[in-house]
């Protein structure tokens, strides 16, 4: 658990790095844009994980990451600190009750912007995976293949997922 990062006066309770719908400019983003309003979230930066994953779209082009570590790209999100109230409705939506998406850790350093380089500082977080129960086959469904940024262009067009 994370210590370190305040959120507005609140003991974060996780850094989350999102990688999909979460990210800002989707459809999931307002969550966070309450979170942020209410105290329970702030924007920490963009990054990439530090090991490779496999990103993938499933059913109605949803991003799904995939706990399958060395296979895939280095993934490209938001890292954001979150309170404990904040998790507990970030889950909902990502439907860790049901099965849906698991949260896990990961490991994330910041992307340089532009062409200045920095040297990496690793950030342990955690990320909503694709539930185990279904990831590899996903992961075979999308023919093993993934992309390292979930963007406009993966909202449209034909899934190859599940």
């Amino acid at each position: 658990m994370v210590a370190e990062a305040d959120v507005s006066g609140k003991e974060a309770a996780a850094l989350i790095f999102t990688y999909g719908t979460l990210k800002r400019n989707f459809s999931n983003h307002p969550l966070l844009q309450d979170l942020i309003l209410k105290g329970d979230a702030s924007f920490i930066g963009t990054y990439r994980t530090v090991q490779n994953y496999p990103l993938v779209c499933g059913p109605y082009r949803v991003p799904f990451l995939l706990n399958i570590p060395g296979s895939g790209q280095s993934v490209h999100g938001e890292l954001y600190s979150v309170s404990a109230d904040g998790l507990s409705r970030m889950d909902e939506l990502e439907g860790t009750s049901r099965g849906h998406y698991e949260r896990l850790p990961i490991k994330v350093v910041p992307v340089p912007s532009g062409e200045e380089e920095m040297e990496a500082k690793i950030t342990c977080a955690e990320a909503y995976y694709a539930h185990g129960s279904y990831a590899m086959e996903m992961w075979n469904k999308n023919g093993k293949q993934g992309f390292k940024c979930y963007t406009e262009k993966e909202t449209i067009g034909s899934t190859r997922g599940l």
